[in-house]
């Protein structure tokens, strides 16, 4: 993690938009925990703020349109070829796209906030066939708020920043496994509504 912190130091909005993007594509980045350490930064004159603040919207921007490009380009395709092994069918798939367009587009905005959700909603999207401009609407004003929210976290808080973050990811984590226990009760209901 202390590395980390280093190219944030050392190559400042550059390393952020590329740590974010390799972040929400999926590799193990502590990406609010960038956020939280760049606003900080921000409060002591060591970032530039406004194009910290644009590194980190373009980063997350940038790693949820990845994602779904490659549910969009790969995702059908494993569905089409392991698709009967897993029970996901052409039907399966238009009635996930079908969730999408009704409620799922929300994942791409709550998705930032939970805890291994936001790697893979822009992935289920794409591969559900969910219009671009739905991530762009949903996915990107998340992306937005959410970069918005820590690096304001971060500035605010200023020295007492790894204290506070460790508190809010406390509760963040507890919130995310109930949410994600939530979805799991969901998906077996409907199952099992399916099946009988």
């Amino acid at each position: 993690m202390e590395r980390v912190f280093d190219w944030i130091g050392a190559y400042g909005p550059v390393a952020l938009f590329l740590l974010l993007l390799l972040g929400i594509v999926g590799l193990p980045v502590p990406d609010e925990t960038l956020l939280v350490f760049s606003g900080y930064l921000i409060s002591k004159g060591k970032l530039h703020g406004p194009a910290t603040f644009l590194a980190a919207v373009a980063g997350s921007w940038c790693g949820i349109t990845t994602s779904y490009s490659l549910g969009r380009t790969l995702g059908l395709g494993v569905v089409h070829r392991f698709g009967k092994y897993l029970h996901v069918d052409e039907k399966r798939l238009q009635e996930v796209h079908a969730w999408f367009n009704r409620r799922g587009h929300w994942a791409l905005f709550i998705g930032y906030y939970i805890a291994g959700v936001r790697h893979f909603t822009a992935i289920i999207a794409g591969a559900s066939g969910v219009e671009f401009r739905t991530l762009v609407f949903y996915g990107w004003t998340g992306g937005l708020l959410w970069a918005s929210l820590f690096l304001t976290l971060g500035y605010y808080v200023g020295e007492q920043w790894r204290q506070v973050f460790d508190l809010v990811h406390r509760y963040m984590r507890l919130i995310s496994y109930a949410a994600l226990a939530a979805l799991a009760a969901y998906g077996i209901w409907r199952w099992q509504r399916a099946r009988g």
